[in-house]
């Protein structure tokens, strides 16, 4: 697999951190490969800048540490450290229980007293013997373990849930369909294994999901759920270091219940409606929802598989007053669209969903080897979206604007600026530098 899966991302965050490296990278998997190489400490987390190429490689996560937001970093948790459960026997147990399953303290095993241990973390580098931390160096049957606080007890085991019982198997209750907005399971622990803490209560941390407030979200217990429209549910977790916390429902297998007749036409506030109006209340076309050009955004279609995030449609996935989109001007980022309401008649609703779905580009055809092609696709002919001509990210290059003035090469529109056979562009795929684009050769019929 891929070596980011065995890192949990969060976007735009930072973390104070005493031990760290800098290490000059390319992407994400190259920072990852530092991380795992790391020889100066134990290497919980990195941070990957997009900017600046950076990447840091750190001793701490978010777990032992203080984050703050900062725009354009990337922040990876090794998962292995953030888990509170253990799988199997708990050899891979990396969590911060530091306690018996009676409640004794755990003594630091790379101290002496009240036990000298036969088990330290010079003899054992790798079984992560850090702190007072609960462990199993010795592969005990029983799981996890540590030398005890109290001189008349050497060593005790410790009590580290399972991780396999996140998802108790009691039928299609236990699986959730889109993004869990309607699951009403039971289950009541966090992917990494914390324990959720109740709706109701205030403690460990305050929040506004209270049951009076949202009736319907079925807010029950400390039971998993998605009152939000988050990408899937989740719950506020027991830890006082861990403010909340996705949980690990699977998808159901059975295709989710038809709703009705997805809508073309303004009722309530248009979260059904999914008709081909694809134009802003303002006459800006719509950005194409996979798209992340000129507008970086989080509405990716495959996170929300029934929001009807299609081409570049107007839709309402979360909530909003009625449909919207981002658009195609840089300078606007999104803007509500025009809908025919429902109690139009038959006729004006055909009316208006005429309007055309998309503003015409000014060219969609080039002539020659498309030097002189000044449109605006933006598209390969894999599909692929072009990376902006002044950016370097994520491939550095020389065909900049300044050094190629008379190309036109504005934002990551399709261009010929070294003679190529046709228009093409560098691609926001970190695997793909560059691609022809998709388009056609105009007819030579046609007039100039």
């Amino acid at each position: 697999g891929d070596i980011l899966d065995d890192y949990l991302r969060t976007d735009g965050v930072w973390i104070l951190t005493r031990n760290k490296q800098f290490y000059k990278t390319n992407n994400e998997k190259e920072c990852a490969d530092k991380c795992e190489a790391e020889r100066n400490f134990t290497c919980r987390a990195f941070l990957f800048t997009r900017k600046k190429l950076q990447c840091l490689t750190l001793a701490e996560n978010a777990k032992m540490t203080v984050t703050f937001a900062s725009t354009d970093t990337v922040l990876y948790e090794k998962r292995i450290y953030l888990m509170e459960c253990k799988r199997g026997i708990g050899t891979e147990y990396r969590g911060t229980e530091a306690k018996t399953q009676r409640g004794i303290p755990c003594q630091k095993w790379t101290e002496k007293i009240p036990h000298k241990p036969n088990y330290t973390p010079e003899k054992h580098p790798s079984a992560g013997l850090e702190e007072n931390y609960c462990r199993n160096p010795d592969a005990d049957e029983r799981g996890p373990w540590c030398y005890t606080t109290d001189p008349t007890m050497r060593f005790d085991y410790c009590a580290i849930p399972e991780c396999e019982d996140q998802v108790m198997q009691t039928g299609e209750g236990e699986c959730m369909q889109c993004n869990g907005e309607d699951y009403h399971g039971e289950v009541s622990r966090t992917e990494s294994g914390l324990e959720c803490q109740r709706w109701d209560a205030q403690e460990p941390h305050m929040h506004g999901f209270i049951l009076k407030h949202y009736p319907e979200k079925d807010l029950k217990m400390n039971y998993c759920r998605n009152p939000d429209g988050e990408l899937r549910p989740w719950c506020f977790t027991t830890s006082s270091n861990k403010r909340w916390e996705y949980c690990n429902i699977p998808r159901c297998t059975t295709p989710p219940p038809v709703s009705g007749l997805d809508s073309q036409c303004l009722s309530g506030k248009g979260e059904d409606y999914r008709g081909r109006i694809a134009i802003t209340e303002s006459g800006n076309a719509c950005q194409h929802w996979n798209t992340q050009f000129p507008h970086k955004h989080g509405w990716i279609p495959d996170r929300y598989p029934c929001k009807g995030l299609q081409e570049n449609y107007c839709r309402n996935p979360d909530g909003e007053k009625k449909p919207w989109c981002y658009t195609t001007t840089s300078s606007i980022r999104w803007e509500y669209c025009t809908i025919p309401p429902c109690d139009m008649t038959e006729q004006a609703i055909a009316g208006m969903n005429n309007v055309p779905v998309q503003v015409p580009l000014t060219e969609e055809c080039y002539r020659g080897k498309g030097q002189s092609y000044r449109g605006t696709t933006s598209v390969t002919v894999s599909g692929r979206t072009c990376q902006a001509w002044s950016s370097m990210f994520p491939h550095s290059h020389v065909k900049t604007p300044d050094r190629f003035p008379d190309a036109d090469l504005r934002d990551n529109y399709c261009r010929n600026p070294d003679g190529d056979s046709s228009p093409w562009c560098f691609t926001t795929d970190p695997n793909t530098i560059w691609e022809y684009c998709n388009l056609k050769r105009c007819d030579d019929d046609t007039q100039e």
